[in-house]
This record gives C-alpha cells, structure tokens and sequence, in this order.
C-alpha cells in the first residue's frame, strides 16, 4: 500500500506541480546549490553558444526531488531553445517518438524524464537519432515493407533518472554528458527556503528556514513543500509569519522529526531493528512486512536512510545501523525478548 508521504521527492498532484513551476528558477544564476555543476553546465553552454551548436546530450541522474527537470528548463532558456518534454513510460510506440523527432527544431532540447523506463525497442529506435541525426522509419509490412530513412535537425537530448544502473550501456554511452546530482546541504536548503518564501509573499526568521532545511532530507522539492505546510500552519494557528516556535510545532505535526524522517522511515527502521534483529533482510521482505511497494522503499525511502547512514546494504540485505538504534531510542530485541511486531 503506496501512501502520500509529504517527504516523498516525487510529485503529489498536478496542483503541486503548477506550485512547484513557479518556484523554479529560471537561470543558472538563480539557481542555488551544485555549485561544481553549474560551473560545468555553464562552461558547456557557453562553448556551445559560441560555436552556434546544440550542446551535447546531457544525462542528469540522482534522487527525485533534487532538480533534474529544473536543469533542463534553464538549459534550454540558457540557450535560447525550445524544450520538449515527455517521459519514458509515455514512449510506448516508435510512431509517437518519431512525431517529436521530426517536429524539433535546429538547438531544440528532448527532455526525456524516467529515461531508464523507455521499452528496448524504442531505446533502439533513438541511437541513430541521438548519434547521426537521423530515424529509419519501417512502413507497411511484410513484403510491402519499406524503410525510410528521415534526416533530423540537430537537437540535445536531456535524460533525466533516479536509477542510472538501469539504463542499457548503449544508451548511456551515447550521453555526452552525465551528471550526478547528490543532496542538498542545508545551507543551500536554508537559501533556497528563504527564496520561495519571498516569491510566496510569506515572511519568514532565518532561523526558521534552517530548521525547515534541517528536516527537508538535502531536496529543494521536500523543502518547499514543507514550506507551504508551515505557512498553512502559521496562518491558521498564528499570525501568518513564520518564526522558529512555529515551524517547529508544524513539522512535528507533520510527523516530520528533527532529521527529516517520517513514520514510514521510522517503522522500516523498527521494523529492520526490532522484527529482524537489526538485519541483514532483504527488500522484498521488507516490504512485504510493511506493506509496501519495493519501488517505494528503494526508491523514495532508502536513499536518504543510506545517505545519513542509517541503514547498510550488504550481501545478504539491509542492515541498521547503530545510530539508527540511537535516535529511536531502541535497539534489537534479545532472545529472551519479544518483538513487538
């Protein structure tokens, strides 16, 4: 059973979306955080702009929530282009890709979200495309059969994955460019929380905006959700401004502790701790105790849990570590102990 979680790095509703689109910015400049990135970025973009090209196919590859699509909206203002966006799993026929081929410009950008979901036969389809700018197109069938070979615009194509292992090496290899965006630190969080809050006309203490970085998992997307939770909070049981006191009572209703975790990082944990002795267990059992998507775990739960370090994973499975048992205050039952699960 999938729940909303508020510290998912994913998208909730299509509302969220719209919300998110105007907290995005708009330029390299503006952008807050990867500073060794953008540094790259603009490096290439600016070499690209001086010889009149398409930059290179660029490969953005790390957690969701952390600014892959955002890259590749100002990638595209930055070079004055364009920009098509779809997804791997809408890709499921070679006839809707070569619609978006051949509709793309000199210098447009494809920006190709869940990259490591596009079908083998489709994946195949775009290695021409992305190395010689060019599609063979099959019509009819069986001895009717012709193949038309359609010449492209050069055009950047920009993937976006939060699982880059599960791209083909065919494909990887023909990025010219990858790039892996890690966490946020919570200064950069603490500066990109403060900017929504202008944009969103909400007054703010720095010190409230560090505690929202604090608890927001290193993800820009986490920090301005939780944002908004506190400024509903602050304008229903207070003044609308946003001290410190305040977010602090708001996020813990939220269930959102002092390290950013939630209920659902907190029973995995027990559950690893208490049900399993601290581990190893392997995902699959994991989530089957849980109740919950393996997808889920591997992809919105774990990674921050490894990041902070605490959980493992080894050969035989997931493990806790003993600072995980530290800060629930718990540690693995004894022989003579029952779990309380």
């Amino acid at each position: 059973m999938t729940r909303e979680r508020v510290l998912t790095g994913g998208q909730i509703t299509p509302e969220e979306d719209q919300v998110q689109l105007s907290l995005r910015p708009k330029t390299l400049a503006e952008y807050i955080g990867q500073k060794e990135l953008r540094g790259k970025l603009k490096v290439t973009l600016d070499a690209a702009r001086q010889r009149q090209e398409a930059a290179e196919h660029i490969l953005f590859y790390g957690p969701p929530g952390l600014g892959k699509t955002t890259l590749a909206h100002i990638i595209a203002r930055e070079m004055d282009s364009k920009l098509f966006a779809t997804a791997g799993p809408a890709l499921q026929r070679t006839g809707d890709l070569m619609g978006i081929l051949t509709n793309l410009k000199e210098g447009d950008i494809l920006f190709i979200d869940e990259i490591h979901r596009l079908s083998p036969v489709i994946e195949e389809f775009m290695y021409p495309a992305m190395e010689d700018f060019k599609v063979d197109f099959v019509v009819d069938k069986g001895a009717f059969a012709k193949v038309i070979n359609v010449p492209l615009k050069r055009f950047t194509l920009i993937g976006a994955t939060t699982r880059a292992g599960m791209l083909s090496s065919p494909l990887r290899d023909r990025f010219g460019l990858y790039y892996h965006i890690d966490f946020y630190p919570p200064e950069d969080l603490a500066e990109i929380v403060l900017r929504s809050a202008r944009l969103l006309e909400t007054e703010i203490a720095p010190e409230a905006a560090q505690t929202i970085a604090l608890r927001s998992r290193g993800t820009p997307r986490i920090a301005n959700r939780l944002l908004r939770r506190v400024r509903d909070y602050s304008a229903v049981k207070d003044d609308g401004v946003i001290r410190n006191e305040i977010a602090i009572k708001a996020l813990d209703a939220e269930g959102v502790d002092a390290l950013g975790l939630d209920n659902l990082d907190r029973k995995l944990l027990q559950v690893i701790i208490e049900y399993y002795k601290g581990g190893p267990v392997g995902i699959e059992a994991l989530g089957a105790t849980l109740n919950e998507e393996v997808d889920t775990l591997v992809d919105m739960v774990e990674p921050f849990l490894l990041k902070i370090g605490f959980i493992q994973r080894t050969r035989r499975g997931r493990m806790a570590s003993p600072e995980a048992m530290k800060h629930l205050g718990i540690g693995p039952p004894t022989d003579g102990q029952q779990s309380m699960f």
